[in-house]
């Protein structure tokens, strides 16, 4: 069964801009390190049903697999630049979907 990819969702409230922007000029480099990929990102997301999540950011990144998403956030280089984003920001999570296979 080949490797199914993941993706990471976050959504968090930018408290301090500056901050996060130190956090956003790190980003990419580590995350196309580790095969990660950017799909977007959205400050005005639209809940259609359930508990509205908190008013913030929602970004939505992917990576091949599970091993290299956790690569990507257990990297000493990563965890170094998210002090940014913990000092510019409240999260509300950093959660990692596991993709799965459609059925035919």
């Amino acid at each position: 069964m080949p490797e199914q990819p993941v993706h990471v969702v976050a959504n968090f409230t930018v408290q301090d801009a500056a901050k996060y922007r130190e956090y956003e000029k790190g980003f990419f480099p580590i995350l196309k390190k580790h095969g990660g990929e950017f799909i977007t990102f959205d400050d005005n997301s639209v809940t259609f049903e359930g508990a509205v999540p908190p008013k913030g950011r929602i970004v939505m990144f992917k990576f091949p697999n599970q091993e290299a998403a956790t690569a990507w956030y257990n990297d000493p280089d990563y965890q170094a630049l998210s002090e940014h984003r913990r000092a510019g920001t409240t999260l509300n999570f950093l959660t990692m979907v596991h993709s799965i296979e459609p059925r035919n």
